[in-house]
């Protein structure tokens, strides 16, 4: 039996993560929180994909793969394409998959333009300010659905 799949997608300068501004979002890179989560999803009986682009067209089209390819659910950083994309927001409404929203730190406690998340309005839960363990408990989320 096929286990059941869960895509990670992770949008603009997540691939700095470990580097850029460690006081915002902590020391541990992309490749780092990855590896947790492909091996927290074995033991959970999933199968976790993990995808990052700093393109727009590259995550609708891997929401799009994720639901072609009959995922159980999409974890999803958006970055700043949170605040910003409507294209985004219609493509977790048109997949009609379960979306979680996944931030490192917490939007509402920075600066007023993040606020805003056009992703949180159509993503069907939001894990936020926990650092990569945000990660983490959004995919035990995942699982239970």
């Amino acid at each position: 039996m096929t286990q059941p799949l869960i895509f990670v997608l992770n949008g603009p300068n997540l691939n700095l993560l470990g580097t850029r501004e460690p006081h915002i979002y902590g020391h541990d890179t992309l490749a780092d929180i990855d590896a947790r989560l492909i091996a927290q999803g074995e033991k959970l009986g999933l199968a976790v994909e993990c995808y990052q682009s700093n393109h727009e067209g590259a995550l609708i089209d891997w929401l799009h793969e994720a639901r072609a390819r009959g995922a159980k659910a999409v974890l999803l950083n958006a970055g700043a394409y949170t605040h910003t994309s409507v294209a985004l927001h219609d493509a977790i409404k048109a997949v009609e998959l379960p979306v979680i929203e996944v931030h490192l730190s917490n939007p509402h406690k920075r600066e007023e333009f993040r606020h805003k998340s056009y992703i949180g309005m159509a993503a069907m839960a939001t894990v936020a300010g926990f650092g990569a363990r945000s990660y983490s408990v959004a995919l035990d989320a995942a699982a239970g659905l």
